[in-house]
C-alpha cells in the first residue's frame, strides 16, 4: 500500500518491515520522528494485544547505541537513532563495536543537518563513518529511505558489521507517496549471546590488531554486497561526449529534475546511494568513460576526495569538479542554482573529444571492472537500474607487495608476550568476581551460561583466568548499557553488569538512570576501591577526602545511587565472602534494578602507607595440594614448592609474605584447615 510520509516515517516503517527486536535513540533534529513513530507503533500494537518491538527514548545516544548493540550481538535486528551531533556522544562505542562487528543486524541512523536549520555544527557523518570504517548508506528521498533501511540490515548481518544510514534534513522531512507494508513482521529469533573476548573484549594488543584486520575484511565484503545489489546506479547518455555527473544521496533527485530539460540533457550520471565503502569497480567503469566529471554533494567533499584518489591511482587526466577545486562551499545546503551552475561548468567541456586517459584507465581497470560488479548500465536496461550479471573468470592484476606491508599482514600474535595478567595480591576486585562465581553457581547458573558484561579498568581483568566472568568490553560506562540491551532482546539468564568506581563516575552513571527510567531488570555491581588505579593511583570524586585536593570533597557513589532512585542497594565488603555471596543470590533472584557496591580500597594504596600486621600461611603438613586455593583466587602470593608433606605428589601450595597482604581469600577456599592467619614476623 501506499502512504504519505517523511523521510524519518520512511526510516521506522523499512525497520519495522526488516522485523527489528529493539530500538533506542535520543531525540535530536532532523532524526527524532523516526523513533517517535516506532513508539507510536509500539503502543498501539500493545494495546491491540500484538507483535511490537521494545523501542525506548535513551538517557542519552550513547546508551542507545550500547541497547541497540547488545540486542544485535545477541541475534536480533535493533536500530539506534540519533543526529550527527549525538553521533560524536556515541562515538567511543560506536568505534569500539565497529572492531567487535555484530551478529543480528545493526543499522544506525543518523541524520545530518546542511544549512545548520537545526544550530548546530554543519557535521558530516560520512567522515566519521570512514574514521570508524563503517559502511554508509544515503538515500535520495523517502521511499528509498524505506528501501534501504531494509537492505541496511540484510547487509549489516551479511557483512557482520554495523551499517550507518545517513540522512539529511531535505529527506528527512521531506513528504512522498512510499510503497510499503507498515506491518511489523516479527522474525521470533531466539536470543542468544556467544561467549568470545577474543570478539568482544578490547584487552590486549593482539585481540585489537586481529579486531582491526577482521573489520577492514568485512568492509571489503560491505563493497562488494553493495555492487551486487546495485545500489548505486550508473546511466551513459549514449552521446560519447565523457561528461559525468556524480550526484550522491539527497541531492539525485535535483540532479534528476535539472537533467529532465533544457542545455542540461544528454549528460551521462552516476547516482551514489551506497557512498562507502565505494564501488571501485563501478568508479573504474567510470573514469574508464569519462572526460570530466562533476561532483555533486553537500558538505565535505567526501566523494570528491575518494573520486580523486581513485583516478590518481589508475593514472585517469580527465578533470574533476566540485569543492576541492573552487567550484562549490562546503558550506550550506545546495540550491537548483548551485546544480544547474555546476552542470553548466561541466557542459563546457561538451566538444573537447575523447578521453585522451580512456586507454591507460582501461589497462588499469577493465579487468576488475568487468569481471567484478557484473553491473549493466541503465540504458541497456528497461527500467533505468543496474541489474546484476554473471562476472566472467579473469584473474585481476596486483601491485607488488613491499616489505612493510608484508610485515603488516603478518598474524598479530607476534605481538602476544606471554604473560597472565591477572589482579594485584590482596586486590579487592579478585574477592568480588570470587563471589559473582560462587553466587552463580549457588544458583544452579554458571559464568558460561550468565551474561556478565564487563568494564575500562581494573575491572575487566575478571575475564582472565582463573575468574572467566566477564564477557564483554566497549568503552566507559557501556557494561550497564549493554546489559540493558541484552535483557531488552531477551536473554533470559539474570544479566550482571560490573564497574570500577572511577568508571562509574565517568559514564556509568547515565546508563544506570536509564535502567531505572525504564525499569529494566539487571544487578549493576559497582567495585569500588577508591582510586582509578589501571592507570596510575589517580584520585578520583568518590576517593577519600583526605587524598582530595585542597578544598576538595568527596562524592559519595551510595548517595548518587540512592539519589537516582534505586532502592535497591546494598554496600558490601569482598573479603567477607559468606556476607558477599548471599547478598548477591539475593539480588539475582529479585526483580528491578539492583546495585551493589562492592567497597573496599585498592591494596596497593594501603601498603604504600601502612605496615602490614596480618598475613597467611599453608601449613606444609596440611596441604593435601588440592591447590583449590589458586584455581579460585589466582592470587600472585600462592606459588608451588617441593616441600613434601602429606602430599603424595611430593609438592605443596605456600604464600609468599612478602606479596601476602592478609586479605583471606584463599582462606575461604581452603576445606583442610591447611590455611591460617599469623602476625607478620611471627
Amino acid at each position: 500500500m501506499k502512504r504519505p510520509i517523511i523521510g524519518n516515517q520512511a526510516v521506522a516503517y523499512g525497520a519495522l518491515a526488516a522485523g527489528i527486536d529493539v530500538a533506542a535513540g535520543y531525540p535530536g533534529t532532523p532524526s527524532s520522528e523516526a523513533l517517535t513513530e516506532l513508539l507510536h507503533f509500539h503502543r498501539s500494537a500493545v494495546a491491540g494485544k500484538e507483535a511490537a518491538p521494545y523501542v525506548e527514548w535513551s538517557v542519552n545516544e550513547k546508551v542507545a547505541f550500547e541497547i541497540a548493540t547488545a540486542a544485535a550481538w545477541a541475534g536480533k535486528r535493533a536500530l539506534a537513532t540519533m543526529k550527527m551531533s549525538g553521533a560524536n556522544v556515541a562515538a567511543d562505542s560506536i568505534l569500539s563495536v565497529a572492531y567487535s562487528g555484530t551478529r543480528g543486524g545493526l543499522v544506525i541512523y543518523i541524520a545530518d543537518d546542511p544549512g545548520a536549520e537545526a544550530g548546530m555544527p554543519e557535521q558530516d557523518t560520512r567522515l566519521f563513518a570512514q574514521w570508524a570504517g563503517l559502511p554508509v548508506l544515503e538515500p535520495a528521498d523517502p521511499a528509498r529511505a524505506y528501501e534501504l533501511t531494509r537492505f541496511a540490515f540484510e547487509l549489516s548481518e551479511k557483512c557482520e558489521l554495523p551499517v550507518i544510514l545517513r540522512s539529511v534534513t531535505s529527506v528527512a522531512h521531506a513528504r512522498q507517496e512510499v510503497e510499503g507494508e507498515y506491518a511489523y513482521k516479527t522474525l521470533q529469533r531466539k536470543a542468544a549471546f556467544e561467549k568470545n573476548i577474543f570478539r568482544y573484549t578490547k584487552a590486549g594488543a593482539v585481540i585489537c590488531t586481529d579486531q582491526h584486520r577482521e573489520l577492514l575484511e568485512r568492509l571489503k565484503v560491505a563493497e562488494e554486497i553493495t555492487a551486487e545489489a546495485g545500489i548505486n546506479r550508473m546511466h551513459e547518455a549514449g552521446n560519447g561526449s565523457g561528461l559525468f555527473v556524480v550526484a550522491a544521496g539527497a541531492l539525485i533527485p535535483y540532479v534528476r529534475e535539472e537533467l529532465s530539460f533544457g542545455d542540461h540533457r544528454g549528460l551521462s550520471t552516476l547516482f551514489l546511494e551506497s557512498v562507502y565503502p565505494l564501488d571501485t569497480r563501478l568508479t573504474g567503469l567510470l573514469f574508464e568513460k569519462a572526460l570530466r566529471i562533476l561532483v555533486l554533494e553537500e558538505l565535505e567533499p567526501f566523494v570528491e576526495m575518494q573520486l580523486r584518489s581513485e583516478a590518481s591511482r589508475l593514472g585517469w587526466k580527465g578533470v574533476i569538479l566540485g569543492k576541492l577545486d573552487g567550484l562549490f562551499s562546503r558550506i550550506g545546503k545546495y540550491s537548483q542554482e548551485t546544480i544547474g551552475r555546476g552542470l553548466t561548468k561541466l557542459a563546457e567541456g561538451r566538444n573537447q573529444g575523447s578521453n585522451p586517459a580512456a586507454g591507460t584507465v582501461a589497462a588499469a581497470a577493465a579487468t576488475s571492472v568487468r569481471s567484478g560488479t557484473g553491473i549493466v548500465l541503465a540504458a541497456d536496461h528497461p527500467e533505468g537500474r543496474p541489474t546484476t550479471a554473471q562476472p566472467e573468470t579473469a584473474t585481476q592484476p596486483t601491485a607488488p607487495v613491499t616489505e612493510a606491508e608484508q610485515s603488516a599482514e603478518q598474524p598479530a600474535a607476534a605481538l602476544d608476550v606471554k604473560h597472565p595478567i591477572t589482579f594485584c595480591a590482596g586486590c579487592p576486585h579478585r574477592g568480588s568476581f570470587m563471589a559473582i562465581n560462587r553466587a552463580l553457581k549457588k544458583i544452579g547458573l554458571d559464568r558460561d551460561n550468565t551474561v556478565v558484561t564487563g568494564d575500562i579498568g581494573c575491572t575487566i581483568l575478571g575475564m582472565n583466568p582463573p575468574f572467566h566472568t566477564c564477557w564483554t568490553e566497549v568503552s566507559m560506562g557501556s557494561s550497564i548499557g549493554l546489559a540493558q540491551g541484552f535483557y531488552w532482546a531477551g536473554v533470559e539468564n539474570p544479566v550482571i553488569a560490573t564497574i570500577g568506581d572511577s568508571t562509574f563516575f565517568h559514564a556509568g552513571i547515565p546508563p544506570l538512570i536509564n535502567a531505572v527510567q525504564h525499569g529494566t531488570n539487571l544487578l549493576v555491581i559497582i567495585l569500588d576501591n577508591g582510586w582509578t588505579s589501571m592507570t596510575g593511583f589517580q584520585v578520583n570524586p568518590g576517593t577519600a577526602e583526605q587524598f582530595q585536593a585542597k578544598g576538595a570533597r568527596r562524592v559519595e557513589i551510595e548517595a548518587i545511587v540512592r539519589a537516582m532512585g534505586v532502592e535497591n542497594l546494598q554496600v558490601i565488603g569482598p573479603f567477607d565472602q559468606e556476607r558477599s555471596v548471599e547478598t548477591i543470590v539475593k539480588a539475582l533472584q529479585q526483580e528491578g534494578v539492583k546495585v551493589i557496591i562492592a567497597q573496599q580500597e585498592c591494596a596497593l594504596t594501603v601498603a604504600r602507607r601502612e605496615e602490614r600486621t596480618l598475613i597467611y600461611r599453608i601449613d606444609s603438613q596440611m596441604c593435601t595440594f588440592c591447590r583449590s586455593c589458586l584455581r579460585e583466587t589466582g592470587c600472585p602470593a600462592l606459588y608451588v614448592t617441593a616441600n613434601g608433606g602429606k602430599s603424595k605428589h611430593g609438592q605443596v601450595m605456600a604464600i609468599d609474605p612478602e606479596l601476602c597482604t592478609g586479605c583471606g581469600l584463599c582462606f575461604t577456599c581452603c576445606k583442610f584447615d591447611a590455611i591460617s592467619r599469623q602476625k607478620v614476623g611471627g
